[in-house]
């Protein structure tokens, strides 16, 4: 009984250093990115979700350009708050990843969240398909076929562990989308926290608003990029078809250490 009761002791002992050297290594990293002294180094992973012909055929042809409005939206954001760092972030594009990881729900409780964290690093660090640099943020992007309605499970971003999840569809026209999806789980991982409401989806006022001061305040024409969508009237809300329409208001800068400056 007692040797039992030392090895749980010993297993619980070694958990927490694990989880301190994890903690630390966050912050440091985290530390680092918001200095914004030298570019972010983000690695993308493609994952064939539906394992159809047609989502292989795009993720064959992904070329790296495909995220340079990504890049430029940053850049730009960037210097409205004085942030002299050039090149912001680069991408780079990894081997396709052939496994798919771990999901939670978008209503999974704290522990739950907290455990699946935990697995989705270990499964990043036993399927990672890159052979280069050691990246700041990993960003997975699991492709879905167009050619099938489905209803996309919740992106998610890591700012422990500097990992985002991204779901989208394979295909041209979703493009510009799913770039928008990727700036929104990249900046969680820098800090950034939502800017919209869980339940409804609606953007919180006035955080939540590109042009809070704007009169009247409806229509808004832009998007604050944590918080998904424009309002455009009571009840009717659009997500961004692409970066062009779409700000980093004061409240998240400040949160990824772009303000004040």
């Amino acid at each position: 009984m007692l040797k039992s009761s030392q090895f749980r002791l010993l297993r619980i002992v070694l958990l927490l250093i694990v989880l301190f050297v994890v903690a630390m290594n966050t912050w440091l990293s985290q530390t680092r990115i918001q200095a914004w002294e030298r570019p972010v180094w983000v690695v993308l992973y493609p994952i064939n979700a539906d394992g159809r012909a047609d989502t292989q055929r795009y993720i064959d042809a992904l070329p790296i350009d495909q995220f340079a409005e990504i890049g430029a939206f940053l850049q730009r954001e960037a210097s409205r708050y004085q942030i002299n760092q050039n090149p912001l972030v680069e991408f780079y594009l990894a081997p396709e990843v052939h496994a798919q990881p771990p999901e939670v729900e978008v209503e999974a409780g704290l522990l739950e969240r907290v455990f699946w964290s935990l697995h989705m690093r270990w499964w990043s660090w036993r399927h990672d398909s890159w052979e280069g640099l050691e990246p700041d943020v990993r960003i997975y992007l699991r492709y879905f076929s167009p050619q099938e309605e489905r209803r996309l499970s919740h992106s998610l971003g890591l700012q422990k562990g500097m990992i985002g999840l991204v779901n989208g569809f394979a295909g041209v026209d979703d493009m510009g989308i799913t770039n928008f999806v990727i700036a929104h789980e990249l900046l969680h991982t820098f800090g950034a926290s939502d800017k919209y409401n869980l339940a409804t989806n609606e953007p919180i006022y006035p955080d939540g608003y590109a042009d809070p001061q704007q009169t009247p305040l409806l229509p808004q024409t832009r998007a604050e990029v944590m918080s998904g969508r424009i309002k455009v009237s009571p009840g009717w809300l659009l997500m961004p078809r692409n970066l062009d329409n779409v700000i980093v208001g004061p409240k998240t800068a400040k949160e990824i250490g772009w303000f004040p400056r």
